[in-house]
């Protein structure tokens, strides 16, 4: 049973939302690029673990915690009577080697090897601190942790048998595999670790990496929420992508692309005119105010109007 599902950061909703209205440095650009590639990766294995059988398991995605002032990361955990299963997915891709006399590891790329952070490395973190929380709680339930490196073009040379490496064609055997003891059944105690994990998660994320921009730099207009294109166009009560043809109608463009401002320029004021300027295709300022009054509150009066 899913208890917490993933959802994307704050941090990777604003610097989408910037890639489409502004031109990222290199390094944000790699930046992003990393963020995506690891959500699609979490996704990809969110995927395979909804599709366990039965409610003898407990699923939680993402977790941000933070134990004696140090703040660890969960992709994801799977309580079952037993155990609680960790784990840390990788969505490299590619040929890797793994060095048995340094315990690094290196990517083959352009025919020179490059080395990388070895996950397990931020897997032992994340155990230790775990298993630390847990104690502090009184929950004492054993911790089973593993990396799963979930790109189906993914190669790891040399990968040592001894490692809790969990490699894509291990995957689904894997999970299936927690699936057979059915003679325990969950209990108070694993609800009650599931609520209290949940309600410790911290939303707003303390890695913040953000790039610098102001409200002159970035472009106006109606960004696509698919392809995050600035190539909508509106079309009655609708808007359309040119380019990939979503279509949202006015109200669902212009609420999401409130959002967005407020996201971005949390000091300025929701007010008909600085939405008008940011949903620059919507020509009626009519259009936007009654969206608006429809869906928040109106505050202040007349020019000096604004919504919350």
């Amino acid at each position: 049973m899913l208890v917490k599902s993933r959802t994307k950061s704050m941090e990777m909703h604003l610097y989408l939302s910037l890639g489409a209205r502004m031109t990222l440095l290199e390094k944000e650009k790699h930046y992003l690029w990393n963020m995506e590639k690891g959500y699609e990766g979490e996704c990809m294995f969110d995927a395979l673990t909804a599709k366990l059988e039965g409610c003898n398991h407990l699923i939680l995605n993402d977790l941000l915690l933070k134990h004696n002032n140090t703040t660890f990361q969960i992709d994801s955990l799977i309580i079952t009577p037993r155990n609680a299963f960790l784990f840390e997915v990788k969505n490299f891709e590619g040929d890797y080697i793994y060095d048995t006399r340094t315990d690094q590891l290196h990517v083959k790329a352009n025919s020179k090897d490059y080395e990388v952070t070895n996950p397990l490395n931020q897997l032992n973190r994340c155990n230790s601190l775990l298993r630390q929380l847990l104690s502090n709680y009184g929950f004492n339930l054993p911790i089973l942790a593993s990396v799963v490196f979930i790109n189906s073009e993914f190669t790891l040379y040399q990968s040592p048998p001894d490692k809790p490496f969990i490699h894509p064609t291990q995957i689904n055997r894997y999970l299936k595999g927690l699936q057979t003891d059915s003679s325990f059944k969950l209990t108070k105690m694993h609800t009650a670790l599931a609520e209290k994990l949940t309600s410790l998660h911290i939303v707003d994320s303390p890695f913040k990496n953000l790039p610098e921009y102001s409200y002159d730099q970035v472009g106006k207009g109606l960004v696509c929420a698919s392809c995050s294109s600035l190539s909508v166009i509106v079309e009655g009560r609708s808007a359309r992508c040119v380019r990939c043809h979503r279509v949202e109608t006015l109200e669902e463009i212009v609420l999401r692309h409130v959002g967005e401002f407020r996201m971005l320029f949390p000091d300025r004021p929701v007010s008909t005119k600085n939405i008008h300027e940011w949903c620059r295709q919507i020509k009626s300022p009519k259009t936007i105010r009654r969206i608006l009054d429809k869906h928040m509150n109106n505050k202040g009066s007349n020019r000096w109007s604004y919504f919350e």
